[in-house]
């Protein structure tokens, strides 16, 4: 047998700014340039999401207009091309193959650029083609929504549906940068800009106490959706995801535990039930909850210190429970939402693992849920629901 050790090393830039295609703006036409010194002038291929279109309507040629602007630097191959977002675009294979024929049509090549911008659900298909092209191009994240700024887009997934099934197809590739532009978060639908601040209160809760507290201090103003507050924690959120891919000893998932995966076993659940009418971050939210009040009933959580969890996520506008969570199996008679036990453990491979939060900022995997106590939690949301007045969110 032979056998040797290759050491990898990864650089995961992620850069935040604001009006990111203005002229003067220079972010993201020197993080291309430094990789182009070798190479002469970069080649670059630009995707947005059509959604983004109706709250920044000049895009497009803002786009086009600002590396006509740096094209010492940078060759823009074609028009940006504009294609279908949103979950739906994961079910669509015919969209990757798009990709790939611009990509072979326009030579982009290894040492070439792919910038692809939107929200989550498109840029892990978008990163799914430029990770696949070639066996790899350079690819430049512009995610354009709270939860993928904060959350996803400055991860190292990507991938899409097959099967019926999330994500069954896909790649860890290290982006070779992240570009958050906070202005594109002004153009977004109350409920999207909201979703972000769960993953916010996620991360907190198992990794940085004193963030929750600084979430905590702000809940008013971020349920208000105050800018200042909210660009704050999506820029902490970020870090510290990115903190736990660069620490944690698995960036690429080779083990079962997945503590930034905390509350979505619920969550990808009720996502589904409702047939993606509650978003991700409301299912996100709801997930928390239970896996809290579960922490609570097998003693590994206080209850005060639950409740005072519980109280930040619903002062920041979240309603903790949803009925297609009453919805019960034609069997069994059980809750349907018990199945997401199971699918969440063929999601990790392996063996069964949940990340729960023994105290603030603190995370402990346990490896399997107590059915009873997990119906009781399910009861004590509810209860709570009916009894505490709810958020009122204005309608989109």
């Amino acid at each position: 047998m032979i056998q040797r050790s290759i050491p990898l090393t990864f650089e995961h830039r992620i850069v935040f700014t604001h009006g990111a295609f203005d002229a003067g703006n220079l972010a993201l036409r020197d993080l291309i340039a430094e990789a182009a010194e070798l190479d002469g002038r970069a080649r670059v291929l630009v995707l947005v999401e059509n959604g983004l279109l109706a709250g920044n309507p000049n895009l497009e040629s803002r786009i086009s207009d600002y590396f006509d602007g740096h094209c010492d630097a940078v060759e823009l191959v074609s028009p940006p091309m504009v294609m279908t977002g949103g979950e739906a675009c994961k079910n669509d294979w015919s969209l990757i193959e798009k990709i790939w024929q611009a990509i072979e049509f326009h030579k982009v090549c290894r040492h070439s650029f792919v910038i692809a911008i939107g929200g989550g659900a498109f840029i892990d298909m978008a990163g799914f083609a430029a990770a696949t092209a070639h066996r790899g191009i350079r690819l430049i994240r512009m995610p354009t929504t709270t939860l993928s700024q904060g959350d996803g887009g400055v991860g190292v997934k990507n991938g899409v549906n097959y099967f019926g099934k999330k994500n069954w197809v896909g790649t860890f590739t290290v982006p070779f940068a992240v570009v958050n532009d906070l202005d594109f978060l002004k153009s977004l639908p109350e409920r999207a800009r909201r979703d972000g601040i769960i993953e916010a209160i996620k991360v907190s809760l198992i990794r940085d106490r004193p963030f929750f507290e600084y979430l905590e201090a702000k809940s008013e103003a971020l349920g208000r959706l105050e800018l200042e507050p909210v660009e704050r924690a999506i820029r902490r959120s970020a870090e510290l995801h990115v903190d736990h891919i660069a620490t944690s000893g698995d960036p690429f998932e080779y083990g079962s535990a997945r503590p930034l995966d905390f509350g979505h076993w619920v969550a990808h659940k009720l996502e589904q039930l409702s047939s993606f009418s509650v978003t991700h971050g409301e299912a996100v939210a709801i997930g928390m909850a239970v896996d809290l009040l579960y922490s609570v009933r097998i003693g590994l959580l206080d209850q005060r210190t639950g409740d005072r969890i519980l109280k930040l996520i619903e002062a920041v506008g979240f309603q903790l429970w949803s009925d297609f969570l009453d919805q019960d199996d034609a069997v069994s008679g059980k809750p349907v939402v018990l199945a997401g036990l199971e699918e969440f453990r063929e999601h990790l491979g392996g063996q069964l693992t949940i990340t729960l939060i023994p105290e603030i900022g603190q995370k402990l995997e346990v490896h399997e849920m107590d059915e009873s106590q997990v119906l009781g939690a399910l009861s004590d949301l509810e209860a709570r629901y009916r009894v505490i007045p709810q958020p009122v969110v204005i309608a989109d």
